[in-house]
């Protein structure tokens, strides 16, 4: 809408100027001629009528390329993936063997464990309509916990976002089948990983933050909830290593300890609010397919430029066949390191093109790595 509004304010500023140009024009004729003044004036017009509906009907098709954009990302974010697995090896020996993969994840750590596991938590929390009126409004999540959670102990939080078409559930994130907890439970099991919670929220910041019928802006301003309401929330209810307070507390210090990732509309979130907006509150960043209006390099690369917070690691991975996010994940964050020094690549900095498109399949890959990568 913003853009729209600029690009009709230049129009007519160039269309006044045009008009005060010809009308000196016209001005001195009519001291020749009233029919020539008179004729300008109509060309003049005819012209400006035509610059509008040429003004119009580009406006309609960015509008309608946006439009099958969205549905297009939508489709193939909710097409069918494999979800089945297998039941874990309980006599399988218990070493940790994970590798950053580049296809497929393997059984190992893919199949559903029953012995030592984690659970998953519903969960709702009091935040606020940011992108409407700010009227207070409850949302929900989804909390997994790793196997033998204790508040004796502290955890590391990875907050993980869903993309346009999806929300808190969008990641499977609800039961004993859900691909991110068999994931998690066996990278705990075979020593690979630390434990860490993970958060599935909703994206969206306002009132109508329904996966169908809201508005896709809501997700620009997700930032003011993840610093008022949903971090705050589970440092108050879980055992992380912030040192919570109700009278408020330092977000930025337990920020190695925190992470944020997501698919599509979600890498976008990562990018855009996480690094640009969040980086005192998150160490680490995970973008799998980050959606066409992610931060170019260049800005991310500005807005990091008088931040003294170090990136511990910010991990991406794209479809080589995704025509929804490739390119524009790709000018995104490909050529970060080249642009700025608090990205260098193999050290705290990844980029991965793997088989596939703009689906789950890519997804949970990127998932399945970036778990090994982070809070390390």
């Amino acid at each position: 809408m913003q853009r729209k509004s600029i690009r009709i304010a230049v129009g007519l500023t160039c269309l006044q100027l045009l008009l005060s140009g010809c009308g000196a024009q016209v001005s001195n004729t009519t001291a020749d001629s009233t029919g020539e003044a008179q004729m300008t004036s109509e060309e003049l017009n005819q012209n400006g009528t035509e610059k509008e509906n040429v003004t119009d009907k580009t406006e309609g098709t960015e509008a309608a390329n946006q439009q099958d954009g969205i549905a297009k990302a939508i489709e193939e974010e909710t097409s069918a993936v494999d979800t089945s697995a297998e039941v874990a090896d309980e006599n399988e020996e218990r070493v940790p063997t994970a590798e950053i993969a580049d296809n497929l994840i393997p059984v190992k750590y893919s199949s559903m464990r029953f012995d030592v596991a984690g659970t998953i938590e519903h969960i709702e929390y009091t935040t606020k309509d940011y992108f409407g009126d700010g009227a207070e409004i409850t949302k929900e999540a989804n909390v997994y916990l790793p196997a033998g959670y204790s508040e004796d102990k502290k955890y590391n939080v990875l907050i993980l976002m869903h993309g346009i078409g999806g929300d808190e559930n969008e990641w499977g994130m609800t039961g004993t089948n859900s691909k991110v907890k068999m994931i998690m439970d066996n990278l705990t099991y075979y020593g690979d990983i630390d434990p860490f919670i993970v958060v599935t929220p909703n994206g969206r910041s306002s009132v109508n933050h329904a996966n169908e019928g809201s508005d896709y802006n809501s997700f620009y301003v997700f930032g003011q909830e993840l610093r008022n309401d949903l971090i705050p929330y589970i440092d108050s209810h879980y055992s992380t290593y912030a040192d919570y307070s109700e009278d408020g507390y330092d977000l930025s210090a337990a920020r190695e300890h925190r992470a944020m990732a997501g698919l599509s509309m979600g890498g976008m979130q990562t990018i855009n609010i996480g690094i640009g907006e969040c980086v005192d509150m998150f160490g680490y960043f995970g973008a799998f397919s980050a959606a066409p209006t992610s931060n170019p390099a260049a800005k991310t690369a500005e807005l990091l430029k008088d931040k003294d917070y170090p990136i511990y690691y910010f991990y991406n991975v794209c479809g080589k066949s995704d025509n929804v996010a490739l390119a524009a994940h790709s000018a995104a964050a490909k050529t970060l390191p080249t642009v700025c020094d608090k990205f260098v690549d193999g050290e705290n900095f990844m980029w991965q093109e793997v088989p596939g498109v703009h689906n789950f399949n890519v997804w949970y890959l990127g998932f399945y790595n970036f778990a090994q990568l982070a809070f390390k």
